[in-house]
């Protein structure tokens, strides 16, 4: 198993890519929803759009981009951006919605 992050391809004609500017976060810090210019999806339906590949997020800061991606612990899903070593564009480091 590689431990290396992977580099991010964005391309900028998929459309159906939403840019996440904030995060909704509960007390014990976990992702509640994404949102962004004109829209706010709770979690649920941001999990269920990646899964179906009807939707896509990413978040873009400093230049640097991730996309956001579904990940599992202790059978419970959550957000998370891939990993590229840029902590500005991680979804907890983003203001809340």
């Amino acid at each position: 198993m590689s431990t290396g992050a992977s580099p991010v391809i964005f391309r900028e004609e998929d459309d159906m890519a939403l840019q996440v500017t904030r995060s909704g976060k509960d007390r014990d810090g976990d992702i509640t929803s994404l949102c962004g210019n004109g829209w706010s999806h709770p979690k649920a339906q941001a999990v269920a759009a990646i899964r179906n590949d009807s939707s896509a997020y990413y978040v873009s800061v400093g230049g640097q981009t991730a996309y956001v991606r579904v990940g599992t612990r202790n059978g419970k899903d959550y957000l998370t951006t891939s990993r590229d070593g840029y902590s500005a564009n991680n979804l907890d480091n983003l203001p809340d919605c």
